[in-house]
């Protein structure tokens, strides 16, 4: 079985670049360093370092390795302060990843979670960071969101619960030909080819790819007028004529002068919004401190539904 702190080794000449350096890093003899690399090698069966005058480097096999080491540290480190924090103050501690947009749910989650005794540390990111946050073991959950049809590449470590669907808005000016509308099919988006659009400030964000795929197989490549991830922005922007977007309608809250909203009629055109928890078989299990996190979003959810329904 492997004992942790050949993974420690392996982790610090990686960082350090030599077994020297490493053992200094750890406050081991270089000796020390060497038996548990050596015992890590036996174990596998092939060497993990590659040794040179000039320091030591990491095999690609010794590259798999530490990988899969970073997660197993992670957990294992997060896992006696956990331990810890529960037994001096009876609580229990979350690291909780989300998305910008979805910030206004935490004061209300946060307060329900603390009268549970459940203190929650907020990591705030845009997706593809909560993705890799959530595949490393970082997080002990995270809210992230999917347009369907463009899923985000999880390791099977990490499940995904879904607690929201959010429906696509294009946003117009007042005035625009397509105002007058209660709804835009596909085909009708497709005609808006010659618009300037506004999108995420990086590429690659799911819910402006399902429109510039879907302009691209009509022929069509947008221009690209400004990126921005703040949706309140955005929208002040196309209510002063700058370009057109798609916007989630939880995001589309309060009023918004020259805006006209119009819902898209493709169920593909829908935000779903998911929180990622440690799939069950894997490390980790969802603890019930996790269900009541996912417990509280799906309220969060529902109460911001009911207010944009009031408005």
């Amino acid at each position: 079985m492997v004992d942790l702190r050949q993974l420690e080794a392996l982790r610090a000449v990686h960082a350090e670049g030599s077994v020297t350096a490493a053992a200094r890093r750890l406050g081991w003899g270089q000796p020390t360093v060497d038996y548990h690399l050596k015992n890590l090698e036996h174990l596998i069966g092939a060497a993990v370092l590659a040794r040179s005058p000039r320091g030591s480097r990491l095999t690609p096999v010794g590259m798999l390795l530490l990988e899969r080491a970073q997660e197993i540290l992670t957990l294992s480190e997060r896992a006696v302060t956990d331990a810890r924090e529960l037994t001096e103050t009876g609580r229990v501690r979350l690291r909780f990843g989300t998305f910008t947009s979805a910030a206004r749910l935490l004061p209300p989650m946060v307060l329900r979670l603390n009268d549970l005794g459940i203190e929650i540390d907020v990591v705030l990111e845009e997706v593809p960071s909560l993705v890799d946050r959530s595949n490393r073991g970082e997080v002990d959950a995270a809210l992230v969101y999917a347009v369907p049809g463009y899923e985000l590449s999880f390791r099977p470590n990490v499940a995904t619960i879904e607690v929201h669907r959010d429906p696509l808005l294009l946003a117009l000016p007042a005035g625009h030909p397509l105002a007058a509308r209660t709804s835009v099919d596909v085909a009708t988006l497709l005609t808006l080819h010659d618009e300037r659009w506004m999108f995420a400030a990086a590429e690659g964000d799911s819910m402006d790819t399902i429109v510039l795929d879907a302009l691209a197989a009509a022929g069509h490549a947008p221009e690209v007028a400004i990126r921005t991830d703040d949706f309140q922005v955005m929208l002040a922007m196309v209510g002063a004529r700058m370009g057109i977007a798609l916007v989630p309608r939880l995001a589309a809250f309060g009023a918004h002068p020259g805006v006209v909203l119009r819902p898209i009629d493709d169920p593909a055109f829908v935000r779903v919004i998911l929180v990622t928890v440690p799939a069950a078989g894997s490390a980790r299990r969802p603890s019930t401190a996790v269900r009541q996190l996912v417990a509280a979003l799906r309220d969060g959810f529902a109460a911001m539904r009911a207010g944009a329904d009031a408005e």
